[in-house]
């Protein structure tokens, strides 16, 4: 029997801001339970910190900009290959909810608000899904707006946007025979930070900040004045993230992670696009009927159609085949520079293995190099030392650029 696969995708949730990651300041009792049952891939990453570059990686299983999106306002071609289609050959029904992101929409508008939460994705702009129902972007994580397959003009429901998406997919899904692949995208925890996040508590004291924030005092101040926001929203999705998973059959292969993560004043750095850990990391749980435990080998989310797929070709019994590629590396990268207030100011191009991780400029010169099992802050920028020149030049060819 072929099983059921869903794939929860978040946005901005970094690795570390996990219970079960060891973070003291999340609050995600139903995502510990979850990875208690599950294959943890510790090192597991983005291939592009940014939302659109990663989505399109993450459904065609190509990197950007080969996959159509170059710069941050690109559509996803249409008639693009998707996870939808490799699924829908092996006879799945295909199911996307939420935040899609890979639509023409227009780049004067603000980017909050409801321009484009109610922009219009086109059928032949919706990655080949038979069910699709969701909004372009607009980063309301509040009373969302929606449209699709049953939905033809956008409709706003009311309610947290992570309770809205995880409640209307249980109801659907629940009444579908399978076999079925879905993907519940949320925008939570993305910013507006100060957005309210329904049952969130509020923390007893300060966040707790990685060792690497500086002490620099506008830094701290700003991480510590948003990352409770932060940590609200992951605590509210956590609990819609739960109700979901707990709705369907336990026999349902469940995927959880996030397209990027966020700087939050790691490095003196805020947001996304740059290759420090916090923001190229990505939590990535998989549960299904293999032995639950840690994976510490370099994964990259451009990896899970594949993973799917065989999934969905061996059915239950071969399911538990989550081994990574052979390379033992990933590769990861910035097609070009996102004109938004605090993203990476250069194109990148890098590899990552379990120990080492290298970042070459858009010229090929060497920019970052980090021995991550010594260094895990990355406190280190060891590209420049002569000491590591000959380990940097085996690692080189290994970059795609």
């Amino acid at each position: 029997m072929r099983p059921n696969i869903l794939w929860i995708v978040t946005t901005q949730w970094r690795a570390q801001a996990c219970g079960y990651s060891g973070d003291p300041n999340a609050r995600t009792p139903r995502l510990d339970a979850l990875a208690a049952g599950s294959m943890n891939f510790t090192q597991a990453v983005t291939p592009h910190p940014f939302g659109p570059f990663a989505r399109a990686a993450m459904l065609t299983g190509v990197a950007s900009p080969a996959n159509g999106i170059r710069e941050y306002f690109d559509p996803l071609p249409a008639g693009a290959r998707t996870i939808a289609h490799l699924m829908g050959e092996r006879s799945y029904e295909t199911v996307f909810f939420g935040k899609w992101h890979l639509s023409s929409r227009d780049s004067a508008a603000r980017l909050v608000g409801e321009d484009h939460a109610r922009t219009l994705v086109p059928k032949e702009h919706r990655g080949g899904f038979s069910f699709w129902e969701g909004f372009e972007s607009g980063f309301l994580l509040n009373d969302p707006w929606l449209h699709g397959t049953r939905l033809g003009a956008p409709a706003r429901f009311e309610g947290y946007q992570s309770d809205v998406l995880c409640g209307r997919a249980l109801e659907f899904l629940r009444g579908l025979a399978g076999p079925w692949f879905a993907v519940v995208s949320l925008e939570a925890p993305h910013p507006p930070y100060d957005a309210p996040a329904p049952g969130a508590r509020a923390a007893a004291g300060a966040p707790a900040l990685r060792g690497n924030v500086p002490a620099d005092p506008g830094v701290r101040e700003r991480a510590l004045r948003e990352l409770p926001g932060y940590y609200a929203h992951i605590e509210a999705t956590d609990r819609s993230i739960g109700t979901l998973v707990d709705g369907l059959d336990p026999g349902t292969v469940v995927v959880f992670t996030s397209v990027h993560g966020d700087m939050h004043g790691s490095h003196g750095l805020f947001r996304k696009g740059w290759p420090h850990e916090e923001s190229v990391r990505v939590p990535l749980l998989a549960r299904g009927p293999w032995r639950a435990g840690s994976d510490d080998r370099p994964f990259s989310l451009i990896d899970l159609p594949g993973l799917a797929a065989s999934w969905a070709d061996g059915g239950r019994e071969a399911a538990g085949q989550t081994v990574p590629g052979a390379e033992g590396i990933a590769r990861m990268s910035m097609p070009s520079v996102v004109r938004l207030p605090d993203q990476c100011d250069r194109p990148w191009s890098g590899v990552r293995t379990r120990t080492r991780k290298l970042v070459l400029n858009q010229d090929g010169t060497p920019w970052l190099f980090f021995d991550l099992e010594s260094d895990p802050l990355e406190l280190r920028n060891l590209a420049l030392s002569g000491a590591h020149s000959a380990e940097i030049r085996r690692l080189f060819p290994r970059v795609s650029r």
